[in-house]
């Protein structure tokens, strides 16, 4: 297994960790920041998604730089990174944090996207991801930070970051899901 697999496996490691430290009642306190009260849970949590959202560049870079490109890496990074921001946004409804129409949508287009590349995979294509929806996933990643940290440090500016962050997420998750399939729609065209 090369470097940027070995990358991508330990993010895949990372997200039991993070689901523990989120889901079980651990006791760790308070944070207190600038008006903003975060439990060390949701810290912890936020520190370990981060490191984890920041191998998806880290492996992606050394495979392109290097030259290690693998189907296993293009089968593995992609349900990865899904698997990853799932999680966090299940967790974020669960705790309250996040609406769950909002994670439902965001679901489902990862859901209908997956089995698009499944249909085209079928026929011999592999597409790899464009710059919207790179965009789509850095916006999905900053929302669930600001959400894990209790919308820090913008809490003491009574401005909610973490929602606008959330529907920031949320329309480049449908621009890019519709542009996604718009680009692929001969899949779906009929045969003669």
């Amino acid at each position: 297994m090369n470097l940027p697999n070995k990358i991508t496996v330990s993010r895949v490691c990372l997200i039991p960790i993070f689901l523990m430290v989120m889901a079980v009642p651990f006791h760790w306190g308070t944070l207190e920041w600038l008006d903003t009260k975060i439990p060390v849970t949701h810290f912890v949590g936020a520190v370990i998604f981060a490191v984890a959202s920041m191998t998806d560049w880290i492996d992606g870079h050394y495979a392109r730089k290097m030259n290690l490109v693998t189907n296993f890496g293009k089968f593995l990074d992609p349900l990865a990174d899904k698997l990853l921001v799932s999680t966090a946004f299940i967790l974020l409804v669960g705790l309250q944090l996040a609406p769950a129409w909002i994670v439902i949508i965001i679901i489902a287009r990862e859901f209908a996207v997956t089995g698009l590349r499944l249909i085209l995979a079928e026929g011999g294509e592999v597409v790899a991801a464009n710059m919207l929806g790179k965009i789509k996933t850095w916006t999905q990643i900053i929302a669930i930070l600001l959400l894990l940290l209790h919308n820090f440090p913008f809490a003491a500016l009574s401005f909610r970051m973490d929602l606008v962050a959330l529907w920031v997420a949320l329309v480049f998750t449908i621009w890019s899901g519709i542009d996604y399939f718009y680009l692929n729609r001969k899949v779906f065209a009929h045969s003669k």
